[in-house]
């Protein structure tokens, strides 16, 4: 248990939700796990800044954002500083249209355990483990993007 918890905590996520308490009840969660969660972010451009200064293993980024941002163009110009993007919103048409900038989408609500379930399935994919079973709720846009090392 203890390795497991030490493999988490050189992980780190990035929340852009506009509203606080989902926020603050996701990242307590997320850091109870051992995850190291940058600052909460609501808008754009402060989301950004914050990937930039310390780019993050993964972002969940919530589709309405504060300030009529929007999530989906937050999560092109995260797709292409090379982070991904779970999409956690409660406007699933619009998660499932923007397969082509976010890895997966965890729809409203949602229970802050399953979120870090998501998580851990979602990293563990990333680094080419996929032994993890998926959790129900999370809906996986392309197996292919998990594919990331060459074939040997």
């Amino acid at each position: 248990m203890t390795a497991a918890k030490d493999s988490k905590t050189n992980q780190t996520l990035m929340i852009v939700e506009d509203e606080a308490l989902v926020a603050i009840l996701l990242r307590d969660e997320l850091q109870n796990a051992g995850y190291k969660v940058l600052d909460l972010t609501d808008r754009h451009a402060e989301a950004l800044e914050v990937a930039k200064a310390e780019k993050p293993d993964l972002a969940l980024v919530n589709i309405r954002l504060a300030g009529r941002d929007d999530g989906i163009e937050l999560s092109e110009h995260l797709k292409a500083m090379e982070i991904p993007v779970l999409l956690i919103s409660g406007q699933v048409s619009r998660a499932s249209s923007a397969k082509t900038v976010a890895i997966g989408s965890m729809p409203k609500p949602y229970h802050a355990a399953e979120m870090v379930l998501a998580v851990a399935y979602l990293l563990a994919r990333l680094k080419g483990n996929n032994t993890l079973p998926r959790p129900d709720q999370l809906e996986v846009f392309d197996d292919a993007s998990f594919e990331l090392d060459p074939a040997a």
